[in-house]
């Protein structure tokens, strides 16, 4: 195999100068035009049966005398057991296929029989496409392994993008494949890299600028994206933080003021604006990211551009988005200034700024679900590479492999599912001029509920098993009924996981507020319960329909099963306050529709800024 090294290829590979002879059925040397072909010679090897190793393979017939002066010829050297061109493809032939063809015999002689194995009946040789299919295994195996080589080393490669930082318990500890996913997207508005000097504040400390909680369906069906304005007035917790040194501290908390505060004021990590979701909406993120300006900038690159429409001529000098009326293909720089303008569009606010942004990541999402990029291995591999420079991930989150499994989840979803919504707000009433803004106490409630409760903000098609759509089905039915009075409702209260003190202020609340005057407090449960539960005897279910229709609970909630004894010797239900209580007199059956007043879009239309 070495005879381009040796000037007698001319160019042409090696593996192609062996050819089938067809009146043979034995391949050949294919040697210049010029030369003439030999037969394969077969390996030299000692006979100790013939003097001077004369016999198969050897050098001592006329045949071989004379294909070895050919050869030599041509290719000094050629006949050399060491250097020979047909010895070295022959071994390296053999580790591919045994079966290659050995030296030809003379026109009418007798077969000569293999040495030394009298009488066995000859080799019957493989087929010519048999012979191919080894031949082309035998590379592709070396290509498959040549790859998979490459494709360890360019791993290791995005491994070594990838910066993470500590959650610092804020999280739940990552995603799990079999349960719904909350990710907490953070866009600070830090100035480093390149470009970016100039946008500004140049002095920030990188504050929460953007933010997004994305919510994965258990099922995969359908996912809400919910922006925080970075103005809404909130409680930061205390937060504890791991500092370079490997210590950890706690950072005081700060009542009433910007969530944008959560992150960067203080010294203050992404998992400090991972606790200030949690304290805001009631639900505890499994992953955050964080994305400065470089991040727009190199992901729209990567894939090509994001269309984006406009309603009118934009001209921001703060931004430095300058844009007709129209649609255009925008990134890197351009697309920076796009997300960052509000001056020009809407109201000219942070809320106004936020609609634009979400219009923007329908677009994007469009775009990464497109066969334009899914069917590009160059778009692809820019994509990796950006995504794993400009994002910050969790501890949780710190390789390409876990990257990928959480993009393998997110790739399940229909972009016509995927709602943008944002935190329903007012004007701050402690404000003469209106800055900031609080939650809504209209729907901000409902709407952080039916995220927690994974409830869709979009009508998507049912895909749970028969068996599911039964026991829900039976859950409801154990609300519908007559109800007793409130007055006849006998109920002891436990505590199973609740805030403390919650089992004396439900009964609080029963007693003076509701009319259930025949209920107790009886301490904590014996385990703790993920969800409040009321068990109740074959003959008190009227009892429980009342109850339940009084505290807003789930006919899931309702445990038909035994009563027990209170402390008259009378019978009684249990209701026992699991984890997802809320206060007395707060429902507990999660809301099935947005409320109407609450701004959404999905992510597969298309809308034009104005």
């Amino acid at each position: 195999m070495d005879a381009q090294g040796r000037g007698r290829a001319d160019n042409i590979d090696p593996a192609d100068q062996w050819v089938l002879n067809p009146n043979t059925g034995e391949y050949e040397l294919r040697l210049s035009p010029s030369g003439p072909q030999s037969a394969v010679p077969g390996p030299r090897r000692a006979d100790s049966g013939r003097p001077g190793g004369g016999g198969r393979g050897g050098g001592g017939s006329a045949r071989g005398r004379t294909a070895g002066a050919t050869g030599a010829g041509v290719g000094q050297g050629a006949m050399s057991p060491s250097s020979s061109p047909a010895s070295s493809a022959l071994s390296a032939g053999t580790a591919l296929s045994p079966e290659v063809p050995g030296q030809r015999r003379r026109r009418g002689a007798p077969e000569e029989p293999v040495p030394n194995r009298r009488g066995r009946r000859p080799v019957k040789k493989k087929s010519k496409a048999k012979k191919i299919l080894l031949w082309t295994g035998g590379i592709m195996a070396f290509v498959l392994v040549g790859t998979a080589g490459a494709a360890y080393l360019y791993l290791q490669h995005l491994n070594d993008n990838i910066t993470s930082v500590s959650d610092d318990g804020a999280s739940t500890g990552g995603f799990s494949k079999d349960k719904a996913i909350n990710l907490l997207v953070i866009g600070t508005d830090k100035r480093t890299g390149s470009g970016n000097e100039g946008y500004g504040d140049s002095g920030s400390v990188g504050h929460a600028d953007t933010t997004i909680l994305l919510h994965v369906s258990k099922d995969r069906t359908n996912a809400t994206a919910l922006s925080i304005p970075r103005d809404l007035i909130v409680d930061v917790p205390d937060c504890q933080t791991a500092q370079a040194d490997g210590t950890t501290k706690v950072i005081p908390g700060t009542s009433g003021v910007r969530f944008n505060t959560s992150l960067g004021q203080d010294g203050r990590t992404p998992s400090c604006t991972v606790r200030t979701v949690t304290e805001l909406t009631g639900i505890q993120a499994d992953n955050f990211m964080v994305a400065d300006f470089n991040a727009v900038k190199t992901l729209t690159t990567a894939v090509g551009g994001v269309e984006v429409c406009l309603a009118k001529d934009i001209d921001d000098k703060d931004s430095k988005l300058k844009l007709a009326k129209g649609t255009h293909l925008i990134q890197g720089e351009e697309a920076l200034a796009f997300v960052r303008t509000r001056h020009s569009v809407g109201f000219g606010g942070d809320l106004s700024r936020i609609q634009l942004q979400q219009q923007f990541l329908s677009a994007l999402m469009r775009k990464l679900k497109s066969n334009d990029t899914l069917s590009s291995p160059t778009k692809m591999i820019k994509l990796a590479e950006a995504g794993t420079k400009a994002l910050t991930v969790d501890s949780q989150l710190d390789s390409i492999n876990k990257l990928k499994d959480l993009g393998l989840e997110l790739g399940k979803l229909n972009v016509k599912n995927l709602t943008f919504t944002t935190v329903p707000v007012v004007d701050n009433p402690a404000e003469k001029v209106k800055a900031t803004v609080i939650p809504d106490p209209a729907s901000a409630t409902t709407v952080f509920q039916m995220i927690k409760d994974d409830v869709s903000f979009t009508e998507v098609k049912e895909k749970a098993a028969a068996s599911k759509n039964a026991a829900a089905a039976a859950a409801a039915a154990r609300l519908k009924g007559t109800q007793s009075a409130a007055s006849a409702v006998r109920v002891r209260v436990m505590n199973g996981g609740a805030p403390a003190g919650s089992a004396q202020e439900t009964l609080n609340w029963l007693q003076n507020d509701e009319g259930v005057t025949k209920s107790e407090n009886a301490g904590n449960a014996p385990a703790a319960l993920a969800r409040t539960t009321l068990e109740y005897g074959p003959d008190q279910a009227d009892q429980a329909r009342k109850l339940a229709a009084v505290m807003g609970l789930p006919g899931t909630a309702l445990k038909p099963g035994k009563s027990v004894l209170n402390s008259q010797g009378l019978p009684t239900m249990t209701l026992t306050l699991g984890k997802d209580f809320k206060g007395a007199g707060v429902s507990l059956t999660a809301p099935a529709k947005v409320p109407d007043s609450v701004q959404k879009s999905t992510a597969d239309k298309v809308q034009c800024a104005k």
